[in-house]
């Protein structure tokens, strides 16, 4: 029978990489949440600086959901990390141990171990992943175990002003990695707005805004989490790892702070992707356009097609020259002197999705379709136009597809559905409703109808808050496109069209 991993096994086997020195390493964090994300991503990179001798530093965890803390315990919190899938144009297979968390409570059962980690004056940063739910203000008192992540955090800092008597050096750096934008400022907020309900003193007001930095943060990992080949993986490793997760190579964490929040964060030296600055929005829209856009432009032609992951589109002939025009030729333009790093995050972002390990489904990508073809594409469409005086054929070719795929067959108890082939797809679009009632005003297939109905679509600012119909070209392009696929099916006119480029 296998060992299960814990200090004794790593310690009799430092091929691992794990010394001994790592266990009496200070606790300088207190993370809120035990999720893969955190553990993939944040407790990687303060692990890496630790192997490297520059941070010394060891996180305690707070588990907020139910359950006990004993899957962690029983490995004296040690579990791997198995980096796999495509950097560079190469297959990426590193298995390392984490050995960067001290403890994990649980927010409940150990809150008053919680409150007490913060008398430490080594114990400077706070990190979350709450899920963005958890950014949300919730009147309550803070005596007690508080139920919402902010009423925690408030008494968290409630206890460590009293403890250090309001002392200016003993304030925290927040990153908050939940994906809202301007977590930050969000929670920071919401943490005051709370103190007053809680009727706590000016003096502790004022310790919190002048000494505790509240980062907005970017996060950006793909985390699968635990392998299904686990048992397989588990024997040739040596020992059993219930907390074994999969992450992909790429990464980007982007932090907004000065100087004193990069001191206090002084893992970020060893990885040049944990990235703080004064302003981190290139890297927002970078993110937004560039990955976040070639999805949602790129996903409803691929599942028409019959394909059903994006792994699947990036090992189909044409539609792997479909995502690499749209990102490089069509989107990359458009972000030149916003975003600097943008051709090397768009080089990235192919990598990524061409990871043969991460089955990223098409069709749940397209949730939400509209709405998210709105806030990622509309505004990259109407730059292109501007700068280039010419229409992205690709981007116009994907919005039809849009259209297509958002065209209900079929309705029942009140959920619409689209049909591929035979099989009919729940369409999951806020939306769908307008879309419905503009494909019910088409008979037939005829050129003349569709264009009608592709105008009257554009034109509708309750969509996209701009009319698309007005950009020169635009409704023509979408249509005739559309016309196409209606009348010989998306995959063959998709591949009719890539001769005529």
């Amino acid at each position: 029978m296998l060992p299960i991993l814990n200090k004794a096994h790593v310690l009799k086997h430092p091929e691992l990489g794990v010394s001994e020195s790592y266990f009496n390493y200070p606790e300088k964090i207190l993370q809120f949440g035990t999720g893969v994300l955190l553990r993939g991503l944040v407790d990687y990179l303060v692990d890496k600086a630790n192997k490297q001798g520059v941070y010394q530093g060891r996180i305690v965890v707070v588990k907020s959901t139910g359950g006990d803390t004993l899957e962690f315990s029983q490995q004296d919190n040690l579990y791997t990390t198995n980096i796999k899938g495509i950097s560079q144009g190469e297959l990426v297979n590193d298995v390392l141990i984490n050995a960067s968390v001290s403890r994990v409570l649980q927010s409940n059962a150990d809150w008053q171990k919680v409150l007490e980690a913060v008398h430490q004056p080594t114990l400077q940063t706070i990190i979350s992943n709450t899920t963005e739910v958890g950014i949300q203000y919730v009147e309550e008192k803070i005596d007690g175990v508080p139920a919402s992540f902010p009423g925690k955090l408030l008494a968290v800092l409630w206890k460590r002003f009293q403890y250090f008597k309001g002392a200016s050096n003993t304030g925290f750096v927040i990153v908050p990695t939940e994906l809202v934008v301007n977590n930050g400022q969000l929670l920071k907020e919401i943490v005051l707005k709370l103190a007053k309900y809680n009727d706590l003193p000016p003096a502790f007001t004022e310790w919190v805004e002048k000494y505790n930095h509240f980062c907005s943060s970017l996060v950006d990992r793909i985390v699968p989490g635990k392998p299904k080949e686990l048992a397989a993986l588990e024997e040739k490793a040596g020992y059993k790892d219930s907390l074994w997760i999969d992450a992909e190579p790429y990464l980007l964490w982007a932090i907004e702070g000065d100087v004193r929040v990069k001191d206090i964060l002084g893992f970020h030296q060893t990885d040049a992707r944990m990235l703080i600055a004064p302003d981190i929005t290139p890297f927002r829209e970078q993110k937004l356009r560039i990955l976040n856009g070639s999805h949602t432009i790129s996903v409803p032609l691929g599942y028409l097609s019959g394909l059903n992951t994006v792994v699947e589109c990036m090992e189909d002939a044409y539609m792997r020259s479909f995502f690499r025009t749209v990102v490089i030729d069509e989107i990359l333009p458009t972000l030149k002197g916003i975003c600097p790093q943008a051709p090397e995050f768009a080089e990235d972002v192919l990598d990524r999705f061409a990871n043969p390990n991460i089955a990223h489904k098409l069709l749940s990508i397209t949730f939400q379709e509209s709405m998210k073809m709105n806030a990622r594409n509309v505004r990259t469409i109407t730059r292109y136009y501007e700068q280039q005086q010419a229409l992205p054929a690709s981007m116009c070719l994907g919005f039809a597809a849009m259209l297509l795929f958002l065209r209900p067959e079929k309705q029942e108890n009140g959920q619409y559905f689209g049909k591929r082939g035979t099989e009919y797809y729940a369409i999951t679009d806020d939306n769908i409703a307008i879309f419905a009632a503009y494909w019910a005003g088409i008979t037939g297939k005829g050129s003349a109808a569709v264009t009608e109905m592709v105008h009257a679509v554009s034109a509708d600012k309750r969509l996209w808050e701009t009319d698309l119909s007005q950009i020169p070209g635009f409704v023509d392009a979408v249509a005739a496109h559309l016309t196409g696929m209606l009348q010989e099916g998306v995959k063959a006119y998709a591949d009719s069209y890539s001769k005529v480029l």
